[in-house]
């Protein structure tokens, strides 16, 4: 008899487990250099819905998951800002995405976005993944978190993951920019030598 409870309690472990798995999508998954990223629609500071598929002029995208409250994401604010300045034009739009739960982090909430892109003078969307759906295809486990897509024929084609560049710190102590590489190997239609490096910041809250 205590051996046939025992395994019907561990069945419905098993079951409660598998459950749990399926009903959170496991962070750290999600799109590898070469894949085609799905277009989403998600809520801007401004109120508009905003989806890859509205720019159709652009060559492809700088997509930046990121936030308020994470010092990591903070120090990078400036670089991101530069990021789209600098390729806006040539095709290659910045588009921000914030991914936290605002209920553990509610200083990443709407309003609290709205607040920092004024005062930081935002010049690229900041949307927010209220229901927590499009960042674990992404794979994003960090804030900021980056992700360069090229538009091709096919769709939205993953070309690097990672970090900004190589010191989070000290923008002026910084000698490699591999999202600066990245999209400049695209506009000149060259391989990028390095598609992917690991992402430093803080932990996607969900």
């Amino acid at each position: 008899m205590n051996k046939t409870i025992k395994l019907i309690a561990a069945a419905v472990i098993v079951i409660c487990v598998s459950a749990f798995t399926i009903g959170k999508t496991t962070l750290g998954e999600g799109y590898k250099i070469g894949d085609i990223a799905e277009d989403f629609s998600l809520k801007n500071i401004d109120g508009k819905m905003v989806s890859l598929s509205d720019y159709k002029n652009a060559k492809g995208f700088i997509v930046t998951f990121t936030c308020n409250t994470c010092p990591y994401a903070v120090a990078y604010e400036d670089r991101i800002i530069a990021l789209d300045k600098k390729y806006v034009s040539k095709g290659y739009p910045v588009i921000a995405i914030m991914p936290n739960n605002v209920s553990m982090k509610p200083d990443d909430n709407l309003d609290a976005m709205k607040q920092r892109a004024n005062e930081k003078g935002f010049t690229f969307p900041y949307l927010i993944d209220k229901e927590q759906k499009v960042f674990p295809k992404f794979g994003a486990t960090k804030t900021p978190h980056m992700f360069l897509l090229q538009k091709t024929k096919k769709g939205n084609v993953v070309k690097y993951i990672g970090a900004i560049d190589d010191n989070y710190k000290d923008a002026a102590s910084v000698t490699t920019k591999y999202v600066e590489k990245a999209v400049d190997a695209l506009l000149e239609g060259k391989d990028i030598e390095q598609a992917e490096t690991k992402a430093i910041g803080c932990s996607i809250k969900v």
